[in-house]
């Protein structure tokens, strides 16, 4: 019995090891042509394969050249991330046949068998339950992207494959994590982390889709390694992990073996499924691109693109704390997307609270802006919006219940508060005639309430509520709750 409850206890242990890491595709959309062609980066919304070239379609005869801007942005990434830039790189052939891939290989980088990437090492701090972590960077690596493949319904039922090339040879940044998350939520937090940095970078716009896609490598109980490919968004990497570790957890309860394999994550069916058996490195053949030039990098060059980095996350994250006084959950938050820390920054130049407008952002803004699963460059609201909102909410021209109400409605129909309050009659009720009124009401239909309340003070919370719903929100509640407190004093000096 005590051996059985031991194995069980020694399966648990097991079965909650869980190793992750990350390998995230950046698409530096900063860039006006294609990593090795002179193709426009601008390829959303064309018509198929119309965004292409001889090069980019690797035809016989044609010759790369490396797009100089490229390394430069790659060079940003790699100080923001802490990496070492390499003083030579180069560019490998890798060999495998997928239809996305016009000419059978990819041009890629790699850290083996002599290759160099453009940076190696690194790492990025973050904070999760109130512990900080700090995730160590293998390496970043430059690459072509691949076309894109059209599937008819569910990848695994589709009859057929459409391809369009037009994404084929846009600039890839890729950036390997070494397998140090244990948890879904670390790597969500990581990737929003990383997302802001890029945001403030400037090198790519997170708002195009297709633009940061995520691979995950995830083992459980020490088992093998399974990657599950095209997370096609961060928000649906937590989601794929998830799913992961409880399918692993149950096939290993069963006594399975967990295969190294390739799976995919199905958005709609939130689902993982096998795509085909995990390659080995060797199977890709990887050998030196004989097209292209060793990439040589002085440190005077690093030195100059140094001199152009703009403010980070993190020290934009310690100067809010300083100029506006913000506590530091507050200025996590708020740099954790840069549109956000924006917003704040300005919204502040109208003279109103910070530590308001920091609680309404990361408060109702986001909520709705989640609700609505809106991107930031669809959100209809302006910083004075927002700010003359919060600036009547202190005039008690109308409330804060009110405020949220008015605040829907901005993001609904992009009009301003005074508007919204305009058309629809939601200025604050201070008339002590019409609130008494109300309470009149509310008293004769909840006498039992107001019974309650004459025994326990909390109770008039209750009636405040009834006299709001009553208003429609528009009550003065401070006002409300004296006037419920005298007419309780009253009936109780009667009853006496």
């Amino acid at each position: 019995m005590a051996s059985s409850t031991v194995r069980k206890t020694e399966i648990t242990e097991t079965l909650s090891r869980v190793k992750i890491g990350l390998e995230i595709h950046v698409q530096l959309t900063a860039l006006k042509t294609k990593l090795f062609c002179g193709c426009p980066t601008d390829y959303r919304g064309m018509p198929p394969n119309s965004v292409t070239c001889p090069i980019c379609l690797g035809l016989p005869g044609t010759l790369p050249v490396v797009n100089k801007r490229a390394i430069e942005l790659a060079m940003h990434v790699a100080l923001a991330l802490h990496s070492k830039i390499s003083p030579i790189s180069s560019f490998y052939r890798k060999n495998y046949f997928y239809i996305d891939l016009p000419k059978d290989f990819q041009i890629s980088q790699y850290d083996k068998a002599g290759g160099i990437p453009i940076a190696i090492g690194g790492y990025i701090d973050i904070e999760t339950n109130h512990q900080k972590i700090s995730v160590r960077i293998c390496r970043l690596q430059l690459e072509e992207d691949p076309g894109r493949l059209k599937h008819i319904g569910m990848i695994d039922k589709s009859p057929y494959t459409l391809v369009d090339y037009n994404r084929s040879g846009i600039t890839l940044l890729e950036i390997v994590t070494e397998p140090d998350f244990t948890t879904p939520e670390e790597a969500r937090v990581f990737l929003r982390k990383l997302r802001s940095i890029l945001e403030h970078l400037g090198v790519t716009d997170a708002n195009l889709r297709g633009s940061l896609r995520c691979d995950a490598n995830i083992s459980v109980g020490g088992g093998r390694r399974v990657e599950i490919k095209n997370i096609s968004s961060f928000k649906e990497v937590k989601r794929a992990l998830s799913y992961e570790i409880v399918r692993q957890k149950q096939a290993l309860r069963r006594g399975e073996l967990i295969s190294q394999e390739t799976r995919h994550w199905d958005e709609d069916r939130r689902i993982t499924f096998t795509l085909r058996k995990k390659e080995e490195e060797h199977d890709y053949r990887y050998f030196r691109e004989p097209d292209l030039p060793v990439i040589e990098i002085s440190d005077e060059w690093i030195e100059n693109i140094k001199v152009t980095m703009p403010e980070l996350p993190d020290a934009r994250k310690e100067r809010l704390m300083r100029e506006y006084k913000i506590p530091n959950e507050m200025a996590i938050s708020l740099t954790s997307a840069k549109y956000l820390a924006d917003f704040f920054e300005e919204c502040v130049k109208y003279k109103v609270d910070s530590k308001q407008v920091g609680n309404w952002l990361m408060g109702d803004f986001l909520r709705f802006v989640n609700e609505l699963d809106l991107d930031f460059n669809e959100i209809l609201i302006t910083p004075n919006d927002l700010a003359d909102m919060i600036r009547l909410i202190d005039q008690e021209t109308i409330s804060g219940k009110i405020g949220k109400t008015v605040l829907k409605e901005m993001f609904a129909t992009g009009k301003t508060p005074q508007t919204i309050i305009e058309e629809r009659g939601l200025t604050k009720i201070d008339d002590t005639s019409i609130i008494s009124g109300k309470i009149e009401e509310v008293f004769e239909e909840y006498p039992d309430a107001v019974r309650d309340a004459m025994e326990n003070k909390k109770a008039i919370r209750y009636l405040v509520g009834q006299v709001m719903a009553k208003t429609k929100g528009r009550a003065d509640p401070v006002l409300t709750n004296k006037l419920i407190e005298a007419k309780l004093e009253e009936l109780k000096a009667e009853n006496a």
